[in-house]
């Protein structure tokens, strides 16, 4: 390990200095011997210097894809400080290492924050999708359900990390996930509705559009939010006349998530809205649309071609 690294990570103990950019991007790809290193320091260093650390490597990452902190990201998983915890699973968002899935599931199940069970619960819901993309060993998939069902099932835990939990659980085409949605719909618990109706549309599966198109119509403006978004993930043209009544919705972000919706469904019925929504007195509906019809312009694209 060269002396510029050890001087590097020795400042970033000094609380007195400010983590400068160009030294924290050091640390990326960082060397086993650094990462050991890294560690052996890591508990010496005050909570809020280690949160200010994380948070800012997280920056980093979501700046510059080609930065990868993940080794560091993967040790702060057992961080004595749930900030410095829930923050490292954010960073982690992009990998898809399967060994990431046993220790999500026990930060989900076991630790003593809510804020980092729901982080975890979250963080699995990328695997789910990986599973039914067939791109995760049968074992793992198991794995995955059972832990997120066990949680779902859970009357102890929170409702939010229980929400998420399902939210997560959604793509996998297994008849218990089913079962949880359509439990968490009849619930009489508002956020697991929400959470419910959100989930039958990450399902992509279309048995559950009937139901949406009911709840488009619901006086709960979060629950007309969450089926407008589902519709647009099932991407079925039968929603679009549904979809179209809600432009005019009272509540600005419906109306931005049905505009989304369109723009994902597609067709010349959810176009020619678009094209209409362009002239919205709402400047916010306007740019909605304006990136809707850009999205729909991409993917329609690779199929347009000249006779």
């Amino acid at each position: 390990m060269s002396l510029s690294i050890k001087e590097l990570i020795a400042d970033l103990i000094n609380g007195d200095k400010p983590l400068a950019r160009a030294g924290l991007t050091e640390l990326s790809n960082l060397s086993s011997e650094g990462v050991e290193f890294l560690i052996r320091v890591w508990a010496s260093i005050e909570s809020k210097r280690r949160q200010q650390i994380i948070y800012r490597l997280v920056e980093l990452a979501e700046d510059n894809f080609e930065l990868n902190f993940d080794s560091i990201f993967n040790n702060c998983l057992k961080d004595q400080d749930d900030e410095v915890r829930s923050k490292a699973i954010e960073g982690l968002w992009e990998s898809e290492e399967a060994s990431l899935i046993s220790p999500l599931i026990n930060l989900l199940k076991c630790d003593s924050s809510e804020k980092v069970q729901v982080a975890a619960a979250t963080a699995l819901g990328k695997f789910a999708i990986l599973a039914e993309h067939n791109k995760l060993r049968s074992c793992h998939t198991s794995k995955l359900g059972e832990a997120l069902l066990s949680v779902i099932g859970d009357k102890s835990k929170p409702i939010d990390v229980r929400r998420r939990a399902l939210e997560a659980a959604a793509p996998l085409s297994f008849p218990h996930v089913k079962r949880a949605i359509m439990e968490a719909y009849q619930s009489h618990n508002a956020k697991l509705r929400a959470s419910a109706v959100y989930a039958m549309g990450r399902s992509c599966n279309r048995s559950w559009l009937l139901i949406l198109l009911k709840e488009l119509a619901n006086a709960d403006a979060e629950i007309r939010y969450e089926a407008a978004g589902a519709c647009g993930e099932l991407g079925e043209e039968e929603a679009i006349p549904y979809l179209i009544e809600l432009i005019s919705d009272p509540d600005t972000d419906v109306r931005l998530a049905t505009i989304q919706a369109l723009g994902k469904i597609g067709g010349s019925q959810a176009r020619q809205c678009l094209e209409a929504c362009r002239n919205n007195p709402s400047e916010a509906v306007q740019e909605a649309a304006e990136q809707a019809l850009e999205e729909l312009k991409a993917v329609e694209a690779p199929f347009s071609f000249e006779v």
